[in-house]
């Protein structure tokens, strides 16, 4: 299994390596990041479990590590935490589908073609 904690030390220190190299790509990353909290319509809890099921659809680890740290520190349950989840296998399941669609159109269109 993987030790995320320590993962997420790794990530930040290469991620403060780049700071040093690019110092306004972090910086434009902490004013995104920063963004959504300063409304008051969703809670920090809510924005955490969203940020889980954006982290499992975007196959994003660093994201997993530092937001299911956060999401537990707002209070989130397991229970919340896994049905956010579930929420991003359905996504998930149905890019799917409409790529496969699109699939299916492409090969219509090249099977007329020939």
């Amino acid at each position: 299994m993987m030790n995320w904690l320590q993962y997420r030390k790794e990530r930040v220190g290469r991620i403060g390596e780049l700071g040093k190299l690019s110092p306004d790509t972090i910086s434009g990353y902490q004013t995104l990041s920063k963004a959504s909290s300063k409304t008051s319509q969703l809670d920090a809890k809510t924005r955490e479990l969203i940020a889980l099921a954006v982290s499992v659809t975007t196959r994003c680890d660093g994201c997993i590590t530092v937001h299911a740290g956060e999401a537990l520190k707002h209070g989130a349950t397991r229970e919340e935490v896994a049905e956010a989840l579930g929420v991003a296998v359905a996504l998930n399941a149905g890019a799917a589908m409409v790529y496969s669609a699109r699939v299916m159109d492409a090969m219509n269109q090249h099977a007329e073609a020939a």
